[in-house]
């Protein structure tokens, strides 16, 4: 059991110590996750055969057999959530990458509002003249309404300041 027990220890140590450097590792990190994965799994399988060797342990080790074995479990739990809530991480930030991406793709038009508006100033009889210095203004200087509790703000993107015409 002691032999089997020391290979076992002396691989949870080698698997903290992979989890160390899967914080660290961008590009390689679903491999060596993959890797670490394989290895609790076989870390459990030798747990298995401890619990039977710490059964068979004559009466005075037994206890002290089954705490060990029973510490060494606890332990590849904890790697195994460890390693789980890594690969969430992983993977929330993955899709916050790619939603960031979809959104910076993303363009965003005036949903003919523009048009609109140069629709109802020709209605009103405005000159093509008056209707182009609009459209100028109206792309030099972007304004838009923030309604805050009940009072309204206005924001200005580009162009020349408010006060200017």
């Amino acid at each position: 059991m002691e032999p089997l027990y020391q290979q076992t220890h002396k691989q949870v140590h080698e698997i903290q110590s992979r989890m160390g450097r899967l914080e660290t590792a961008d590009k390689q990190s679903v491999h060596i996750e993959n890797e670490i994965q394989a290895s609790i799994d076989q870390i459990f399988s030798r747990l298995e055969r401890l619990e039977i060797l710490s059964s068979k342990e004559p009466p005075n080790k037994r206890q002290n057999a089954k705490l060990r074995v029973d510490q060494l479990k606890y332990d590849v739990q904890h790697l195994q959530t460890a390693l789980r809530n890594f690969q969430h991480r992983r993977h929330a930030r993955e899709q916050q990458e790619r939603q960031r991406e979809e959104l910076l793709s993303r363009t965003f038009t005036t949903n003919g509002t523009q048009k609109k508006i140069l629709d109802i100033a020709n209605m009103l009889g405005l000159s093509n003249t008056v209707m182009r210095l609009i459209e100028k203004r109206a792309f030099q200087d972007k304004y838009f309404m923030i309604g805050t509790q009940g009072s309204c703000q206005i924001a200005r993107f580009g162009g020349r300041s408010a006060g200017s015409s």
